[in-house]
């Protein structure tokens, strides 16, 4: 069993698009109508055959409120592994994105968490 597909919610999946691609530097990598959204995915450029991250349409008022509650508790809704979290945190910072916390060294890993714009928090982590 292995992973390869994982969501993050986002209010407007095209600013998202912009956001993980022109920013975080993800690829595009499906991108087909669903219902009232799209099936859009990206994944990374270091693994354009790898785990693919969905950029899902947030819907559903339960879900909504989820994502509400894990932004306003500090919650990183998941985790993306970087290998020089300083380089990535100053390459972030100066395409302006907002962090919520400088890298910490938390034993096991340095970590870092942003805000993605479209409502959720993302952890950046480099494994010590």
């Amino acid at each position: 069993m292995r992973i390869n597909l994982n969501s993050v919610l986002v209010q407007d999946q095209e600013s998202a698009l912009r956001f993980y691609t022109d920013v975080l530097g993800f690829e595009k990598k499906l991108d087909l109508p669903a219902g009232e959204g799209r099936w859009l995915t990206v994944v990374s450029p270091e693994e354009p055959n790898g785990t693919e991250l969905l950029l899902e349409p947030n819907l559903n008022p339960a879900a909504l409120t989820y994502q509400q509650a894990l932004f306003e508790a500090g919650i990183p809704l998941t985790s993306f592994a970087v290998d020089e979290i300083g380089a990535e945190y100053e390459r972030l910072g100066a395409l302006g994105v907002r962090f919520r916390s400088e890298p910490a060294n938390v034993g096991t890993a340095i970590v870092a968490v942003f805000e993605d714009t479209c409502g959720n928090l993302i952890q950046i982590h480099q494994v010590l």
